[in-house]
């Protein structure tokens, strides 16, 4: 069994995209206990007005770290980190809408935080997973092109 296992998971640690993936997780889980511990209690002791951030930040960071997390132990391929990305944005809003079945209210300034992060994420994700050899055919094809 373990010798089955050993080369999937030799495969997965050494794929860049699933570890890029993981790191972006991981890290928002650390941007937000370090948020959360100093910048939220500081505006909320200065009344600085941060347009929402402080209260929606376990949200947004929160997604984005579900999000990539996600993406990194699931996704097989770009095509399910997509559907994975819209999938959790989803997930999160709707729990968000499911708060008063748990006795809190609905933050409308937290669905749009969760809306927000699941944009940025799937931006984000395609900036970084961009496939050169697709920008390298395509130029090869005008050089190619231009020699007739």
């Amino acid at each position: 069994m373990l010798q089955k296992s050993k080369p999937e998971i030799i495969g997965w640690l050494s794929s860049k995209r699933r570890m890029i993936n993981l790191l972006i997780g991981l890290s928002a889980v650390v941007l937000y206990e370090i948020a959360r511990a100093t910048y939220r209690p500081y505006i909320y002791s200065q009344g600085i007005n941060d347009f929402h951030i402080a209260d929606t930040i376990g949200n947004s960071l929160g997604t984005v770290a579900t999000i990539f997390v996600f993406t990194s132990l699931l996704g097989r391929d770009l095509a399910q980190d997509y559907f994975m990305i819209r999938t959790v944005t989803i997930s999160v809003a709707v729990y968000e809408l499911a708060h008063p079945l748990l006795g809190k209210p609905i933050d409308p300034w937290d669905l749009v935080a969760t809306v927000i992060a699941g944009f940025f994420c799937e931006g984000l994700h395609r900036l970084l997973h961009r496939h050169p050899q697709n920008i390298i055919n395509l130029d090869l094809r005008k050089r190619h092109l231009n020699r007739r």
